[in-house]
């Protein structure tokens, strides 16, 4: 259910931004363009790291997390506090903002408790669980500044003093690093591995990550609230060394490759996705880096917009559909294991995916994110527009994807030792 609200969420940002790109070109603090960003960061990223956790809890962090009623309505709340957020941006209407807001973290709230419980006992390197316990810690701060920040606008009571937009930069930075790369970094460690496949990486370097992230998201989170220039570039050098030990040991796990399973397809599209990701991952770091130290100009105000791009779209969107090629076909075939009582046959995980569908997503991402990057660069509206096109194709094709591998999964009810069996996937995927 998260996966298909995320994906609808997604669908729907890249569509307006292709029907009326001039509604989002130019200056980028302004409702419209805030309401489609807030579709790709609570409804694609964050809808999509929460479904994520309940399948990577078992199969890569051997944390069972199964689903009850209080998960669905955890959903429900989620869903519909990113639905009211992103109407009252688009509409500039504050004052529905702070209910909506309200729900969404209780969604987060929800799930990041059971997370943590889940995680406590779970027989996986401690920096890898620090990465993740942070990451909620770290957007509910982020949850509860913003709603200080919507309620601080009504313009009742002055709650949050000085300037509006740097507020909302502290704000995307903390949610932006210190949820979503958290989470992605940390979870990367124990999934990077299962889809290249390679050696899995421990010991200091994934203990420096997760200090190095948390000390960049902070510290970027007051220097830009306050305006402390030297607190933030100082924390961008955090925050670019701890990305740069986590790419170090993604460059360690290309080196240190196990054997793929002999079914599996080559292009493996959930691989090429992900190392795309990186690879943006290390442009916007780039990126970031500039815009930290550069003085304000015309042409810094354009790259910050080719920022947001890599940093969202190339990076985390991408490291989302890369990962979710790998993750669905896995929990797909576990479950129809168990719907057929464990005796079989089920189809392959490698051979679930509908090849055709996939190839078009990996087209539509590589055309549309570099795409809409230079068309908001160069403020061409025909170039957004295009790029836009592009990738809600590949966006539509991603869930077509995911609905061919989902009908392997749900020809029935699964059985209950379905739970069990999955808190020990890890060790015995296929």
């Amino acid at each position: 259910m998260y996966f298909g609200a995320a994906h609808l969420c997604l669908a729907l940002a890249v569509a307006v931004v292709a029907v009326d790109p001039r509604s989002v070109a130019g200056f980028y603090y302004h409702p419209r363009m805030l309401a489609v960003v807030h579709l790709v960061t609570l409804g694609w990223i964050s809808l999509s790291i929460l479904g994520a956790l309940y399948i990577v809890g078992p199969l890569a962090l051997r944390a069972p997390l199964p689903a009850g009623r209080g998960d669905t309505w955890a959903w429900g709340a989620s869903v519909v506090g990113v639905s009211g957020i992103v109407s009252h941006f688009w509409i500039d209407e504050l004052s529905g903002m702070a209910y909506s807001a309200v729900l969404v973290m209780a969604g987060f709230a929800w799930v990041g408790g059971r997370v943590v419980r889940s995680l406590w006992t779970a027989p996986v390197p401690t920096a890898v669980k620090a990465h993740v316990v942070l990451a909620f810690a770290n957007v509910l701060l982020a949850a509860l500044f913003g709603l200080t920040i919507g309620i601080d606008k009504l313009g009742v009571v002055d709650l949050v003093p000085g300037d509006a937009l740097r507020h909302a930069l502290a704000h995307a930075h903390l949610a932006g690093i210190g949820w979503a790369t958290m989470v992605a970094v940390g979870v990367g460690y124990r999934l990077f591995p299962m889809v290249l496949p390679a050696a899995m990486p421990t010991g200091a370097p994934i203990v420096a990550s997760a200090i190095l992230l948390e000390a960049g998201a902070l510290g970027l989170f007051v220097g830009l609230a306050t305006g402390a220039g030297a607190v933030v570039r100082a924390s961008a050098g955090a925050t670019l060394a701890g990305i740069g030990v986590f790419l170090s040991q993604v460059i360690w796990m290309r080196r240190h490759r196990r054997p793929a399973p002999p079914a599996r397809p080559s292009p493996e599209f959930g691989s090429v996705h992900a190392l795309l990701a990186v690879a943006y991952l290390g442009l916007s770091a780039g990126c970031g880096l500039v815009l930290s130290i550069a003085p304000p100009s015309a042409a810094m105000l354009r790259l910050a917009s080719v920022y947001g791009v890599f940093a969202l779209l190339g990076f985390l969107g991408q490291l989302i559909v890369g990962m979710e090629s790998r993750l669905l076909p896995l929990h797909a075939w576990y479950w129809a294991f168990a719907d057929s009582g464990w005796t079989g046959p089920v189809r392959s995980p490698h051979d679930m995916p509908s090849r055709p569908a996939q190839r078009g997503a990996f087209l539509g991402w590589l055309v549309g994110v570099p795409g809409l990057a230079a068309g908001f660069y160069v403020n061409v509206m025909p170039l957004i527009a295009a790029s836009a096109a592009a990738l809600l194709v590949g966006v539509a094709l991603s869930g077509v994807n995911g609905w061919v591998v989902a009908s392997h999964a749900f020809w029935g009810r699964p059985s209950r030792a379905f739970t069990a069996a999955t808190s020990d996937a890890s060790s015995s995927s296929p």
